[in-house]
């Protein structure tokens, strides 16, 4: 089957409104009584490239080369130089890192805090007392709600690897031998009207790499439990991402909020997959892809074996990135059935490409419809067709790979709301207009 592209109306994203975080009217203390930290709430997202005068295009090639960073430099996180189970953190490509940022402000009084949204790790961390930063920095010596935890506390006993000096003592590494170390502590965080009392925080006293810019945080969304979602009593969370420019590009539900209004023929609900190699991340069972009338069963391709392989879906991600075995059988099906001259240019990061005929403004591609293990996703054209006209580019957006693991990136979950439930233990896709959610 084909479905058509029409340049002038499918690929306008329509611009989130600006995000708005209200100061408390009353104090926090008074306020963390009145608001449950189970209560839902809402935070717009920004996007990391936000303001640099990008082509939709280009910011797509940027985020490819951060996604190939993020997906090859792997490796064991570190506590004290010793062995931790694997995390897939934030990886700097020198014009920041991660893919979404959100706002918020903590502490008493309350500090604006810019934090990098991962899906893929789960300690959430703030820089204090850095000084050097361009954004805002917490000190936890003038807030009246802080507190230190203790080494015999879970959330401290949570970590891979427990240090005791002044209290409970961190030392976080991702992918690229970046990390982040300080002490545990509890704090007030602020999302807009709503409070969340004691929220176990990363106070980071060191770091390096500069590459964490523009957040001055990082909060983990991942499936342990010093994440902030496994610190709510309501362990759900959904986000809706879109690429509108240089704007705001998105929006984060979580706890209640999460579930919206959804009738039940709008759902798609697809099991989670637990890798004890990496139990942070979300693994899902993709079992086939459909490329116009043509489906492909890849899951043997896609198999979680001795902890390595399988396949997460990633906010932090730009594209999709499959193992050659699975994206070559994909790209040869899409090209056979697209009517275009392929032409991939060397400073393409996408690896299939077509001459985008001029004057044109509706092209036929074949439908994308990815199969998980019971939820078969019809993606929009907008979310795996990527266009150049000024170079007269017309792209597929995915990326193979040697192999490995897989990722199913952001962009092909534009306009999707996805609701991760840990309880559950379940992914599930809503098409909604994320501009349109209220």
């Amino acid at each position: 089957m084909t479905s058509a592209l029409n340049f002038s109306s499918s690929l306008v994203v329509v611009l989130l409104a600006a995000a708005f975080f209200a100061s408390p009217a009353c104090s926090t203390s008074q306020q963390a009584l009145e608001h449950p930290h189970n209560k839902g709430f809402r935070v717009e997202l920004k996007h990391v490239d936000s303001g640099k005068n990008l082509t939709k295009f280009e910011q797509i090639q940027l985020g490819i080369k951060r996604g190939r960073q993020r997906l090859q430099k792997v490796n064991p996180s570190v506590y004290d130089s010793k062995s931790a189970p694997q995390i897939l953190g934030p990886i700097s490509s020198g014009n920041g890192i991660g893919e979404f940022l959100l706002e918020f402000k903590m502490g008493t009084p309350g500090v604006s805090i810019s934090a990098i949204l991962d899906t893929g790790s789960d300690l959430v961390w703030v820089h204090c007392y850095y000084r050097k930063q361009n954004t805002p920095f917490y000190d936890p010596g003038k807030s009246s709600s802080y507190s230190a935890l203790s080494c015999s506390s879970t959330l401290c006993e949570a970590l891979p690897q427990v240090s005791c000096g002044r209290g409970c003592n961190y030392f976080y590494s991702y992918g690229d031998h970046s990390y982040t170390e300080g002490l545990m502590g509890t704090e007030i965080f602020i999302f807009g009207p709503v409070f969340l009392p004691k929220v176990a925080i990363g106070c980071g006293v060191d770091k390096k790499d500069d590459g964490f810019e523009p957040g001055s945080a990082l909060v983990g969304l991942g499936r342990g439990p010093l994440s902030l979602v496994s610190q709510l009593e309501e362990s759900i969370f959904a986000y809706c991402v879109s690429y509108a420019g240089n704007t705001k590009a998105g929006i984060l539900l979580m706890g209640s909020l999460a579930s919206l209004n959804i009738k039940p023929n709008e759902i798609k609900t697809t099991p989670l997959i637990r890798n004890p190699s990496m139990p942070s991340f979300y693994y899902l069972s993709l079992e086939g892809i459909t490329v116009g009338g043509t489906t492909l069963p890849i899951k043997k391709f896609l198999a979680l074996e001795d902890g390595e392989g399988g396949l997460i879906i990633d906010s932090g991600t730009t594209v999709t990135f499959l193992p050659e075995t699975v994206f070559d059988p994909v790209a040869k099906l899409f090209t056979q059935q697209t009517k275009l001259t392929v032409d991939s240019p060397p400073s393409s990061e996408l690896p299939l490409c077509f001459k985008f005929p001029m004057n044109v403004d509706k092209v036929g591609v074949p439908e994308l419809i990815f199969h998980f293990d019971g939820a078969d996703l019809k993606l929009p054209v907008e979310n795996y067709i990527i266009v150049d006209k000024l170079k007269g580019l017309l792209c597929l957006a995915m990326v193979s790979t040697k192999g490995g693991l897989s990722i199913f990136g952001n962009f092909q979950q534009q306009n999707i709301l996805v609701i991760h439930d840990l309880v559950k233990e379940t992914v599930s896709f809503v098409p909604r207009q994320c501009a349109d959610i209220r």
